[in-house]
């Protein structure tokens, strides 16, 4: 078997990081060696791969769903976001300059795409299959042109093309077919059939729907996944924790202690990584929320400040909402509080920056003896070793270099007191470390808090790929999906008016 997939979707967020993810596993259990790609990904969440490159957390998540390591190969563009108009672009896993959306779409992007043909053909030559995930919608139409993820991928690399639609937000017989309806007929004959996403209820209701669907586009539904809590994977864009759902919406133990412990994230902008909390949120007992007002960490056991694209901006944005005061009084009350990448900076002393936010000096919170200065440079690296007594591993991504001139060494950085600071990001996922971290903010907050003995965060993952594995095996066409794979869309598929528009 040597073939592909792309697995678009009618509007964003219509479920096609956790298809393709399902699809990777439903493969791989079949014993075919299969890889993710996505060509293009926009994401504040991203992974550093074991050769030091940069690559969107999704694809990281759907490489471990193929069993393989990921690698620069399965995301060659990534584009971080570091306002309303313009992104990092990071090319192969390493940053190659800042462009405004204008800038990439104007002929950058254009430029790339022989180098994202490039990406997938290795990957083609290497595995059995390749499963491709678009980005947004195939049908935007004023971005036809110089597409590089969605139909200009599936045209140039010969791919058919399976357009996913989220059946919950409602409208999906209409998003399915305008999606066709707005493609050239060149690309409408990839797009080779529909795959209904988040169903509630009796599909036998659905099927005369479904009928009429093929008659219009000539087009078959590949299968009607049901709606289910907590599939999610890493999270490319939203605010939702990927794991909490799993725990907190199925039959969870009850805390092993006679105490909750409850954490609060600052909702900084442009806020990245914040998977980080996940490991935290599959505790028992372990309550994580999102907040973005200084009342809200009055009753929090620990506060996060986490990562983000921005350190200047989301320390303005503390000090606007008079988070930053409570951050200082609570340290200074020798409450929890654990700052990871650029939270990690925001409660320095100061920070020279002159690459995100090029404002120079800024004043930090002052609460960890720390100086950061932004390097150009980009740090990547995959760092392990030991605190709190147990092993522990993370990933860096950052271009602030902190100068460390006090306190006791905490990982790359420092604690203070009852405050923590680090670069580490995914530290919290080695289970060891994780309950030893709990267990010293348990004591300091006063909680009778007992970590779980058993949990373990790879094995939660590995379950959830599994259910969505599951959720195709069960769910969709198999057989079909298996010819569509091997042998591309099917011929003689009708053209549906009125087509892209000149």
């Amino acid at each position: 078997m040597s073939g592909g997939l792309l697995v678009a979707g009618t509007t964003s967020d219509a479920g096609k990081s956790v298809v393709t993810a399902g699809i990777c596993r439903w493969l791989v259990r079949q014993g075919v060696k299969v890889a993710p790609f996505k060509a293009q990904n926009m994401s504040l969440n991203s992974f550093v791969t074991a050769e030091g490159a940069e690559i969107g957390r999704a694809q990281a998540m759907q490489a471990q769903a193929c069993r393989v390591e990921p690698t620069a190969l399965m995301n060659p563009v990534l584009l971080k976001p570091g306002g309303e108009q313009s992104s990092q672009v990071v090319l192969l896993g390493k940053p190659v300059g800042e462009l405004s959306a204008r800038g990439y779409h104007g002929g950058r992007q254009q430029q790339l795409l022989g180098t994202v043909l490039d990406c997938l053909e290795q990957l083609r030559g290497t595995y059995d299959a390749v499963i491709c995930e678009g980005a947004g919608s195939p049908a935007e139409i004023n971005l036809r042109r110089t597409d590089i993820v969605n139909m200009g991928i599936a045209r140039n690399a010969g791919l058919p093309v399976l357009v996913v639609g989220d059946i919950d937000r409602g409208g999906v017989f209409a998003s399915f077919f305008g999606t066709v309806a707005l493609l050239s007929p060149e690309d409408q004959r990839h797009v080779a059939g529909f795959l209904v996403n988040k169903f509630r209820g009796d599909v036998s209701l659905l099927e005369p729907g479904l009928d009429m669907l093929l008659g219009l586009t000539g087009r078959r539904t590949y299968g009607v996944l049901p709606f289910r809590h907590g599939l999610g994977i890493d999270e490319e864009d939203g605010l939702r924790v990927s794991l909490r759902g799993t725990v907190r919406e199925s039959v969870v133990a009850p805390p092993v202690g006679e105490d909750v412990l409850r954490v609060a994230v600052c909702a900084v902008p442009l806020m990245s990584n914040f998977t980080d909390v996940d490991a935290l949120a599959a505790e028992p007992g372990v309550v994580v929320r999102f907040v973005d007002r200084p009342e809200e960490l009055s009753d929090a056991d620990l506060v996060i400040v986490p990562g983000t694209r921005g350190t200047v901006r989301a320390l303005e944005w503390l000090r606007e909402r008079g988070l930053a005061e409570a951050l200082v009084r609570r340290a200074a009350e020798q409450r929890p509080v654990l700052g990871i990448c650029g939270g990690f900076q925001i409660l320095g002393e100061h920070i020279e920056d002159d690459v995100e936010s090029r404002l120079g000096h800024v004043d930090g919170l002052g609460i960890l003896p720390v100086r950061v200065r932004f390097a150009r440079e980009k740090t990547l690296t995959r760092p392990s070793g030991e605190a709190l007594g147990e092993r522990v591993e993370g990933y860096e991504i950052h271009h602030g270099v902190a100068d460390v001139t006090g306190g006791v060494p905490y990982l790359d950085g420092c604690r203070v007191g009852q405050t923590w600071g680090t670069h580490w990001h995914g530290s919290l996922e080695s289970d060891g470390f994780r309950r030893a971290f709990l267990r010293e903010v348990a004591a300091a907050a006063g909680r009778r808090f007992v970590p779980a003995p058993d949990t373990s965060f790879a094995a939660l993952r590995e379950e959830q790929l599994d259910r969505l594995g599951d959720l195709i095996e069960q769910h969709a066409d198999t057989d079909a999906l298996w010819r569509l794979i091997e042998s591309g869309a099917p011929q003689g598929l009708p053209f549906i008016p009125p087509g892209a528009p000149a």
